[in-house]
């Protein structure tokens, strides 16, 4: 299924409607909601809901709601959209994935990491009277936009509202939330948020520099240096990676 075609064909009754019904967006960040609050604004009455216990600190749950705030603050187009901070409980998030923490990242732990937060917003949609629920979560390529609307639907079918399927990263929409998040100088985190994507994310680093040393790894670890590591990775993770690895290698 285009989920992209899917979204554009509901928007398009909406506008002959001319209606405004209410969603329920699940966010994960500002950067990730920053395209979806400005391509939706025009057909919905929006609500965001940041539930996300899987981050894996409440240091860092702090920093990435607040940023979404000041987000939805300053965004002219995001006039009348509210914010629910949901409490950090990251028991919520180890208690699903318990047994999953030797999956891989992009995998079953995280599918069931999906489920739990789309759960919490369609179960937040039904008790206050929204039309409508989607998350943000699918603007990621890193995300699985098939298994995240494959569990909207689910859910749709056992709460009986509206599911709202997407593919953000579609026609640009990936690129424009960088684009978004560099306008407003927005926090980039570099990794998803649980403590297995921060490990993921280091083990990457650490293999990318044990290639050999011919040309054309050289060339790979030039790219990712310049084009990655001294954009988006922060100074304290670079040096954790380098400790480890220096450590690894005695």
């Amino acid at each position: 299924m285009n989920y992209q075609k899917e979204l554009e064909k509901k928007l398009s009754t909406i506008k002959e409607q001319n209606i405004k019904p209410k969603l329920l967006l699940h966010a994960c960040c500002a950067p990730c909601s920053s395209y979806c609050l400005e391509y939706l604004t025009e057909y919905f009455d929006i609500t965001v809901l940041f539930y996300n216990p899987n981050i894996s600190s409440e240091t860092e749950y702090t920093k990435r709601v607040n940023e979404l705030k000041r987000f939805v603050k300053e965004c002219d187009k995001c006039e009348g959209v509210t914010v629910v901070d949901m409490e950090y409980d990251s028991s919520e998030f180890y208690e699903a994935v318990q047994g999953l923490e030797n999956e891989k990242e992009g995998g079953v732990r995280c599918f069931v990491c999906y489920e739990l937060r789309q759960r919490k917003a369609c179960q937040y949609a039904k008790d206050n009277g929204f039309d409508y629920f989607t998350t943000t979560l699918s603007i990621s390529p890193h995300k699985n936009a098939a298994k995240l609307n494959e569990i909207g639907a689910k859910l749709e079918a056992e709460y009986g509202i509206s599911y709202l399927y997407s593919d953000f990263k579609k026609n640009n929409g990936f690129k424009r939330s960088i684009e978004l998040s560099n306008e407003y100088n927005l926090y980039r985190q570099d990794f998803c948020g649980c403590e297995f994507s921060k490990r993921n994310k280091g083990e990457e680093v650490i293999a990318l520099f044990r290639y050999s040393s011919d040309e054309k790894n050289v060339a790979k670890k030039k790219f990712f240096v310049d084009n990655v590591v001294r954009k988006f990775v922060p100074l304290s993770l670079i040096i954790h990676i380098t400790m480890t690895f220096m450590i690894k290698m005695i």
